[in-house]
């Protein structure tokens, strides 16, 4: 099941890369025709959107790996480390996109605008919003941490792409030539803050942050009458590749086949309500009256 959720992934990206490429093009290609740096940008950060889906290929590959005698917990991390990767490149493409505007700033240039340039502004937006929702939704489904980064990546463009629209008709309606360089400074800004979203979200789980609330599991724990305390509850890990352990108190008089169940359906409950591939590890205590909330 997990070999066939990659395939699916591998076969997401590569669709998308294609059409980001054939996006990009375009983009570039009028923009550079039309002398607007704006859409020059935007193409740009199309472009970027490809090497991304490049990168999320190459990290599903690593992360597809089997366990071995160096990895006992599998890859699955390298798909994180390829959303790092992403955020990382966003950056390089928002300091390209501010350096081509300042230069504009220098020696402005009058966007050369024909109504094909718009409409082909349109139809790659229409393209964008398609990718956007369809790669998000993929990665929903597959649980897959690189797609939903790679959404948020694409998600980016929308705005981007309907601000330089905005720009065009601005400027066609005779507005000065500076505005063109300007807005290539927002959509710097977007792409920064895209870029930010996923690098904070991915070194989220390469440093172990807390994956899951602990409250919301000792709830759950709880909620099973043979439990009489739960603590030092921890979690890491992205969608994918979650660890939970926890430590439960359970009634001294419990007999090892009883205590020893209990612990398997807390584990089923915790990856049914979680994920399927959930490792949870739980150490069982005796209970104690008097040992108050049951901190050791």
């Amino acid at each position: 099941m997990e070999n066939d959720n990659f395939k699916k992934i591998k076969q997401v990206l590569s669709i998308i890369l294609l059409v980001n490429l054939l996006v990009a093009a375009l983009k570039i290609i009028i923009g550079s025709i039309i002398k607007s740096t704006s859409m020059t940008a935007d193409g740009f950060h199309s472009l970027s959107d490809g090497a991304s889906n490049i990168v999320g290929l190459i990290g599903i590959h690593f992360a597809s790996q089997p366990e071995d005698e160096k990895h006992p917990y599998g890859h699955r991390k390298y798909e994180t480390l390829a959303g790092l990767v992403i955020s990382i490149m966003l950056f390089l493409a928002a300091a390209r996109v501010i350096f081509n505007a300042i230069e504009r700033f220098r020696e402005p240039v009058l966007p050369e605008i024909t109504l094909e340039s718009l409409l082909l502004l349109v139809f790659t937006l229409i393209i964008n919003i398609i990718v956007s929702v369809t790669e998000y939704k993929k990665g929903m489904e597959l649980n897959s941490q690189i797609l939903i980064s790679d959404s948020m990546h694409t998600r980016s463009d929308i705005y981007i792409s309907s601000g330089v629209l905005l720009t065009l008709i601005a400027v066609k309606a005779g507005l000065p030539p500076v505005i063109d360089p300007l807005v290539s400074l927002i959509v710097a800004g977007f792409i920064i803050h895209a870029g930010y979203e996923i690098f904070r979200e991915n070194s989220d789980v390469l440093l172990d942050s807390v994956a899951i609330n602990a409250a919301e599991i000792s709830e759950l724990v709880m909620a099973f009458p043979d439990v009489k305390g739960v603590h030092n509850i921890r979690s890491r890990g992205g969608i994918n590749d979650l660890y939970i352990d926890l430590h439960i108190e359970v009634n001294p008089e419990l007999d090892v086949k009883r205590t020893h169940q209990l612990a398997h359906d807390i584990e089923d409950a915790i990856r049914e309500k979680y994920h399927r591939n959930s490792e949870v590890i739980i150490h069982i205590e005796p209970y104690k009256e008097d040992a108050g909330n049951g901190q050791k």
